[in-house]
């Protein structure tokens, strides 16, 4: 049978048919560019609204001020890094306002003497990720009038001055007389911090219960809370999920793992962490602790054992500033498995010469032991005391700088460095809708009124001071009275028990622990 044959001009129809399949293709793109190009013919629903608005949001008047120094002006004003800039015209709960009808209610407690350009962006962040009360116990640059006067003007934000008439009532507190805390007493610097610390989270409990908190949380002003795992990115969320009979819940820290030795604003520049003990395997931990350790001290440049949130209830105490505790019972915690807190430590290069002024001690092996608690910070503060600024620039690159991408690329593969970068994008977008200039010209008023010569000691609905705290905290001419916590009674006591001091993550020494377990 002889072959069949196409008919004659069939590959000629088959040419112009894919002809026309590419022509037509390419004249339509032509033609939607000429139409957007001339203005016409194609209509932008965001063309309706202005630059970075949803609909029903207007756009707020950008106050002129002057901000309190170059250094904040750069931190809290606009950067040219990526944002996602929607946070305009956002309303954040207030104790007056309907936030607080959102339950559990969450309070952060801190002390700090940090300035504006440091606290704005870690309470804001707070605030959006769920914080419904802050008490703020101030002193040094936190307490001078151009920044406790924003702070004051803050709706959430009660301020705590500490103050001669301050101090004298908390000598007379309760924790001040049992032995748990003793062991930190008279001692400069760090264990200094760590007495006024408990003090403070001791007075703050009645506070917060007295503002209808259910749950709080001491944090330092470099620390923020990651609500991982959370529904909404939310820390209320997060504890509403937490079972009734548990009192405490423990947030394993991360530490800041920076990439270079100019950072600024460590909030919204920093995305890479080391991730702690509790949250890896341990074969991994142990088998990556050379590397991730890096000649230093310990697997961590600081602490290692984390932030606790505790419930609050009858006969809550501190234990110190990384733990709680009840004198009625042994409380029920839990350990969380992805949330934690972001530790922002020495991540800045001028960290080391702000805590070398902080401290007195002499920089010897020795003395240094009288004043930090941990090995890194004795090392830094002997470095910062005795070595030329080109010298400390090196030992801080060595040190604490990751700059080895290999290294930093195999330690992400192994899960022991993390990228986290939902608190950087919260922080930028903050600054970039002007939150930060905003609420700083909001607190001018409060600020002229505390710099007026005719008022030395403006009064504020947001501060309070001794004679207003409360009465079960003031000191009395009667030592029961004063010892009393939450009109506790010693139902439990184990008051001999040592308040819990920062501590390192486990060494290479604990790794056949691990093993025999």
């Amino acid at each position: 049978m002889p072959p069949v044959q196409a008919p004659p001009g069939g590959g000629a129809a088959w040419r112009r048919l894919l002809l026309l399949l590419t022509v037509l293709p390419l004249t339509l793109a032509a033609l939607a560019f000429v139409l957007q190009w001339r203005g016409g013919g194609v209509d932008d629903p965001t063309a309706r609204w202005p630059p970075h608005a949803f609909p029903g949001m207007a756009e707020p008047a950008r106050p002129s001020l002057a901000l309190p120094s170059s250094d904040c002006s750069d931190v809290l004003t606009g950067s040219s890094g990526p944002s996602f800039p929607y946070l305009r015209g956002w309303s954040f709960p207030t104790d007056s306002g309907a936030g607080l009808g959102l339950q559990p209610k969450v309070c952060v407690q801190t002390s700090t003497s940090a300035g504006l350009e440091q606290i704005l962006p870690w309470l804001f962040y707070h605030k959006v990720v769920g914080v419904a009360q802050f008490l703020l116990f101030v002193e040094g640059r936190a307490a001078k009038p151009n920044v406790a006067g924003v702070l004051e003007s803050i709706p959430g934000v009660k301020v705590v001055y500490r103050t001669k008439d301050l101090e004298e009532q908390q000598a007379g507190s309760r924790i001040w007389n049992e032995t748990w805390l003793s062991g930190f007493f008279y001692k400069p610097c760090n264990y200094e911090l760590f007495v006024k610390q408990s003090l403070n989270m001791e007075m703050a409990i009645v506070m917060a219960r007295d503002h209808g908190m259910d749950w709080i949380i001491h944090l330092d002003t470099d620390e923020l809370l990651y609500p991982g795992g959370a529904a909404e990115y939310s820390v209320r969320r997060l504890l509403s999920e937490v079972p009734h009979d548990v009192d405490m819940v423990i947030f394993p820290n991360y530490e800041s793992s920076v990439e270079r030795d100019n950072i600024k604003d460590p909030f919204s520049e920093v995305s890479m962490f080391k991730k702690n003990y509790d949250h890896l395997p341990k074969d991994t931990y142990f088998g990556m602790y050379k590397e991730a350790t890096r000649g230093n001290p310990n697997y961590f440049l600081t602490y290692g054992n984390g932030k606790s949130a505790a419930r609050i209830q009858d006969h809550l105490r501190p234990n110190g500033a990384h733990r709680w505790h009840n004198y009625a019972k042994s409380p029920n915690e839990i350990k969380l498995e992805e949330a934690a807190v972001l530790h922002y430590t020495y991540t800045k290069f001028s960290d080391l010469t702000s805590r070398r002024d902080r401290c007195g001690c002499k920089p010897t092996k020795e003395d240094v032991k009288r004043c930090f608690m941990l090995d890194f910070d004795r090392a830094a503060f002997i470095i910062a005391s005795t070595a030329s600024e080109e010298e400390m620039l090196r030992w801080y690159n060595e040190r604490v700088v990751w700059n080895d991408k290999q290294l930093n690329l195999k330690l992400l593969r192994k899960g022991v460095l993390t990228r986290i970068y939902t608190p950087m994008a919260i922080v930028q977008g903050l600054r970039e809708s002007g939150v930060f200039t905003s609420v700083i010209a909001a607190g001018q008023p409060a600020v002229s009124e505390k710099l007026s010569p005719k008022k030395t000691d403006a009064q504020s609905q947001n501060v309070t001071r001794p004679g207003n705290l409360p009465i079960n905290l003031r000191a009395t001419d009667s030592t029961a009275s004063a010892r009393k916590i939450l009109q506790s009674e010693f139902v439990f006591s184990d008051t001999d028990i040592s308040a819990v001091p920062p501590m390192s993550p486990p060494g290479l020494d604990d790794e056949h622990r691990h093993h025999s377990e």
